[in-house]
């Protein structure tokens, strides 16, 4: 199991968002969490990702359990092993696409020599190899969330999380980049979970799971792929 966790809760004040939720995923599987605004997804995602910490429940990652490392620890595992991409791709403006996906390489105690090989490898993977120089102004919005994937995937995470990665996006460029997700788990091996409120993109996983008022109500498996 890629991810473990049970009794996640989590309450902003008053307001409970997660109600015990349980969640696991498989190495290699594609999971899709749907569901209304307030859902509860993008803090599910969030916690998943390590990025917020949960009232209550226990979260194992790749065999850590990550609620219990140190700060500096946790920093260096999500750094190593685990990868995001959000809707707003939140690349930096000022450096190109290149230098953008060498980043967290850089942060990994990677070479300059070693960072920039695997982030031209991606970038080409990805379509991008006449890109690699341009910066995020001078590139369309599939592209900027294309670099934002070669980016989350350059220090070769288990897991990847998406947050709504495709919902800038026009609909010919939304589908492109809703295989894309497919083609990198079938050749680097991810473990990837999607919030989404795209129910294409949903019946494409693995297995789709529907929140409502902080807790899972469904739990739909795709014949797709």
């Amino acid at each position: 199991m890629m991810i473990q966790a049970k009794g996640i809760e989590k309450s902003f004040g008053t307001l409970k968002v997660l109600k015990g939720i349980d969640f696991c995923a498989e190495k290699s599987e594609i999971v899709s969490i749907m569901g209304t605004s307030g859902a509860g997804k993008s803090t599910l995602l969030q916690i998943l990702g390590t990025l917020s910490t949960p009232d209550a429940g226990s979260l194992v990652i790749d065999g850590v359990d990550v609620l219990q490392l140190r700060s500096e620890a946790l920093a260096e595992f999500r750094n190593r092993r685990i990868g995001f991409v959000f809707q707003f791709h939140h690349l930096l403006p000022e450096f190109t696409a290149l230098e953008n996906v060498m980043i967290p390489a850089f942060i990994a105690g990677r070479s300059r020599k070693e960072a920039e090989a695997a982030a031209k490898a991606l970038l080409s993977e990805l379509g991008l190899q006449e890109r690699m120089s341009h910066k995020p102004s001078q590139l369309s919005g599939g592209e900027q969330q294309r670099v934002a994937i070669a980016r989350a995937l350059i220090n070769n995470p288990a897991v990847l999380f998406a947050d709504e990665p495709s919902g800038n996006l026009d609909s010919r460029t939304k589908e492109e980049l809703h295989r894309l997700f497919f083609e990198l788990r079938d050749k680097h091996g991810q473990t990837i979970v999607i919030v989404t409120h795209d129910p294409l993109l949903a019946e494409m996983c693995d297995r789709s799971l529907y929140m409502v008022d902080g807790q899972f109500v469904q739990n739909t498996q795709s014949s797709d792929y």
